[in-house]
């Protein structure tokens, strides 16, 4: 077995954890790259997204204003497929900077978690 990079081993921690308390509910997952951050929601028993939203297509960049908006619009697109509670899944990132903009943002937009 190779050895796990300490991101792959951290994101496998959050999953594992995640699996064990979600209780049915869809999943928040947050990804960052060097010039964007995306965001979905995710229902992992039918295994299909129920709402999206990244910083793609405009000119923001990926700051902690931009994940703000990302956020935001995330909160949005989830009241409209329905979504009110998820889980978090930060996947191996820290939760701070830009992925804690986004989180505290989606929070302010009405989706509980």
């Amino acid at each position: 077995m190779a050895k796990l990079s300490l991101f792959a081993r951290r994101r496998r921690r959050v999953r594992t954890a995640l699996r064990a308390t979600a209780g049915g509910r869809p999943r928040l997952s947050v990804h960052r790259s060097g010039r964007h951050i995306y965001a979905q929601i995710i229902d992992d028993a039918a295994g299909r997204t129920l709402a999206a939203a990244s910083t793609l297509g405009t000119k923001g960049g990926s700051n902690v204003d931009a994940a703000t908006k990302v956020g935001k619009d995330l909160a949005e697109a989830a009241k409209k497929a329905g979504v009110t509670t998820v889980v978090f899944d930060r996947g191996g990132f820290l939760f701070h900077g830009r992925v804690k903009a986004l989180a505290d943002a989606a929070r302010e937009g009405g989706l509980e978690f």
